[in-house]
């Protein structure tokens, strides 16, 4: 699934394409998506001038005068800028068209959405509750030790929980948990200062040199410019089970918690107790 880094990059990559220009048409190819389409959003969109692309967690916000369509890419999708009168493919879905070029929305698995949020209502319930961004100031190691505190869970499973913090999935929490050395499956609230520290550091270091790597690349996803990522050269030890840890040569360990994958060094992530 496309996370933050993606996101990011899609956002950045779309956004000198679109900025300030009108939306002539809207055409919906497959509007049953994960949610399906609004049936009047074309209506709510056609003429409106496009004022900012934003990215919030793991959604891409293009804010127009009246609202904003929420877009979010599913498991398997992008939002491409091609040319307007390009042929769609089968996974083609939608287009948001400016004139001669349009954003794409291309999803084979259609576990995406485009919503649509009027100004004038409250805040949408995808965005609602949200935890904060995992590369601004307000998460620290000060603010995970807070709110890790009397937390029974694994980290790795605090680390995906949107409502404390946003757009770390299984990859980047696998990938920032190895770099502050911490195993995915302690508690998270026996983690002491200086670990919820060093942890706030590394997922905001991760998600930094993935995002200039262009992403991850496993499956299908492509950033806005049509290119795949390259990140997934750098993991420590996402998807390497049986392979030699890059800093001490040990076998990395594939373990199963809360039906979801994840991957750790048996010596460089050694539980460690308090502290």
């Amino acid at each position: 699934m496309p996370e933050l880094p993606e996101v990011e990059i899609t956002c950045r990559g779309i956004r000198p394409y679109v900025e300030a220009r009108a939306l002539s048409a809207l055409v919906v190819r497959q509007p049953r998506l994960r949610l399906p389409v609004p049936e009047d959003l074309a209506q709510c969109l056609t003429g409106q001038v496009l004022r900012r692309v934003t990215r919030r967690a793991k959604y891409l916000l293009l804010g127009f005068d009246a609202g904003k369509v929420i877009v979010h890419l599913g498991m398997s999708g992008s939002l491409r800028v091609v040319d307007a009168g390009q042929p769609a493919g089968r996974h083609d879905h939608a287009d948001l068209v400016f004139g001669d070029i349009a954003l794409r929305l291309r999803d084979p698995r259609r576990f995406g959405l485009l919503a649509w949020q009027p100004e004038t209502d409250a805040e949408h319930p995808l965005l609602a509750g949200l935890g904060p961004e995992p590369l601004e100031d307000g998460f620290d190691g000060a603010y995970w030790f807070r709110v890790t505190r009397g937390l029974r869970q694994p980290i790795k499973h605090a680390l995906m929980d949107a409502r404390k913090v946003v757009g770390v999935g299984n990859i980047y929490a696998a990938e920032s948990l190895f770099r502050a050395r911490i195993h995915p499956l302690e508690p998270a609230g026996v983690l002491g200062r200086a670990r919820c520290q060093r942890l706030a550091q590394a997922v905001k270091a991760t998600l930094r040199d993935a995002i200039a790597a262009g992403g991850s690349t496993l499956r299908d996803f492509v950033g806005g410019d049509g290119q795949p990522g390259y990140f997934q050269q750098q993991y420590f030890v996402y998807g390497r089970e049986g392979e030699p840890c890059r800093v001490c040569g040990s076998a990395i360990r594939r373990v199963v918690s809360a039906q979801r994958s994840t991957w750790f060094c048996p010596r460089c992530q050694r539980s460690s107790g308090r502290g």
